[in-house]
């Protein structure tokens, strides 16, 4: 065959085969809500119904910046590695009782702390033992197909597979937790991209959120004479 013709038919069997692979690919937009409107830092998470996808290798980050856990609310799926870096000029002491991962770390300006694997599903909350008002929130889950919702309550899970699913919604101050994990909605999922909505209620504040102090950016002399670990 002329080169020419040759590349048509190469051009032409890429087009086919990313055609194909858009087809099959799938897109759930989730939005979440209570009372006062858009619920920001809400889980929303899919689980096919059938076998669950292959496990893979899989890390993330949840950061000190500013004296605060970044980001607030992760969800990870279970078997994922988290590092901790520090970005703050003090030390911190990350902490964990929760019952699906126990344990803490020193965290050291320029000095890298041992990751955790996050290898049981459950809900985990961070903590300090410095500074009391830092806390973050983990929801480990066995499936891959999760997303945060931003401050507009949105959430888009995208490149999902065809098929159908059990569909949550989870907030570190969610009421009726419990219930809504018992009562998934059933989405089936194509080509085209399907909505969802989740009314929810939250508890006080105070319950799942610490207020940072107005003085937490003075200097904190212990803090920095200590955050070499020296």
């Amino acid at each position: 065959l002329p080169i020419s013709e040759m590349w048509r038919i190469v051009l032409a069997s890429l087009v086919v085969g990313f055609s194909t692979l858009t087809a099959d690919a799938a897109e759930l937009r989730g939005t979440v809500s209570n009372e006062q409107g858009a619920v920001e830092n809400a889980v929303i998470y899919a689980i096919p119904l059938g076998s669950p996808p292959a496990a893979s290798a899989a890390e993330a980050i949840i950061d000190q910046v500013d004296k605060l856990y970044t980001p607030f609310v992760s969800a990870l799926r279970a078997g994922t590695t988290v590092k901790f870096p520090n970005k703050d000029n003090i030390k911190h002491h990350l902490y964990s009782v929760s019952k699906a991962k126990s344990f803490e770390r020193p965290l050291y300006t320029g000095q890298k702390a041992a990751p955790v694997v996050f290898d049981k599903q459950g809900e985990v909350t961070l903590g300090c033992n410095i500074h009391d008002w830092m806390i973050a929130h983990i929801l480990v889950l066995d499936t891959p197909y999760t997303k945060v919702t931003d401050k507009t309550g949105q959430a888009v899970i995208s490149d999902m597979p065809a098929g159908t699913y059990a569909v949550r919604v989870w907030h570190p101050g969610m009421k009726g937790k419990k219930k809504a994990a018992k009562n998934p909605r059933t989405v089936t999922l194509a080509a085209a991209a399907v909505e969802i909505d989740f009314k929810i209620r939250l508890r006080p504040k105070s319950r799942w959120w610490r207020e940072k102090p107005a003085d937490a950016d003075k200097n904190y002399a212990d803090d920095e004479r200590n955050s070499t670990g020296n």
